[in-house]
Order: C-alpha cells, then sequence, then structure tokens
C-alpha cells in the first residue's frame, strides 16, 4: 500500500509541462521485445509505464511501474540523460524484484508530443531487454 501511495503522489505531482526543457513532463509505456530470461515464445511478458519530470534540459527524474505476466509488480525509481534530443542514457531501481537496471535509449518525435522510443537494458542479474514503446510530452505553459 506504500508503494501504491508513493507512485499516486510522484504521478500527481508531476502534472504539469514541454520536453526536454525544464519542468516538462513525459508519460510513457513499452514492452520488451525481447528479455533474455524469456524461455518460451509468448511464456512471459513485460510491461512498463513510467513518469518522467524534466530537472534540466538534460535530466529526468523517473517514477513507474514494470508489471509481468507472471504476476510480479515492482515500482521503478532512476533518472534519465539526454546527451542529444534523440539519445539517453538511462538508470532505474527496481523495488519489489530487488534489481537494478542501465540501458541507453533513441526517441524518434512522431509529432510535437508523442515520440517513438527504443530502449536496451542490462540488468544486475545478468539479463539484457530490448523495449519498445510511446511516450507523450506535456508541455510546460509558457
Amino acid at each position: 500500500m506504500k508503494k501504491l501511495s508513493t507512485l499516486l503522489f510522484l504521478t500527481f505531482l508531476t502534472i504539469a509541462t514541454h520536453a526536454q526543457i525544464a519542468n516538462d513532463v513525459m508519460i510513457g509505456g513499452g514492452f520488451d521485445l525481447l528479455k533474455t530470461d524469456n524461455d518460451g515464445l509468448f511464456s512471459k511478458a513485460q510491461l512498463g509505464g513510467e513518469v518522467n519530470y524534466f530537472v534540466s534540459r538534460t535530466l529526468t527524474g523517473t517514477g513507474g511501474l514494470e508489471v509481468w505476466t507472471d504476476e510480479k509488480l515492482s515500482f521503478v525509481v532512476g533518472g534519465r540523460w539526454y546527451p542529444s534530443d534523440l539519445l539517453f542514457v538511462r538508470a532505474r531501481g527496481l523495488i519489489g524484484v530487488n534489481d537494478f537496471s542501465v540501458g541507453a535509449g533513441w526517441s524518434k518525435p512522431i509529432t510535437d508530443n508523442l515520440r517513438f522510443e527504443a530502449i536496451g537494458d542490462f540488468y544486475f542479474r545478468l539479463d539484457f531487454s530490448a523495449r519498445v514503446g510511446l511516450a507523450y510530452v506535456i508541455r510546460r505553459k509558457k
């Protein structure tokens, strides 16, 4: 219950704002196309959703959830660093499955507010995943 309350607090705290400008918010979701710990095709799926708050043009704070079809649930806390508008590096702690991931991604704008993302993550449990998803930017009011 405490994890859910924290997630709701972070979600409501960050509703305001434009991508890669301080105080903007980006809400996204994705799923793993490939993960090294999957034994069979469609035997297990991993889905995730995140809220990224832009602290500056290049740094975000991240909060979210990861869900597995085998009934695991994990709260995610981390951040992203954008060395350019299209590339980012991220680090995330997964509270609930007690793991940590470091990865890199590519973000392709579809419209002014909508982006396609492709991400590769390495997990400390010696797994690798390739993820795709969509992200929507809530632009800051000027």
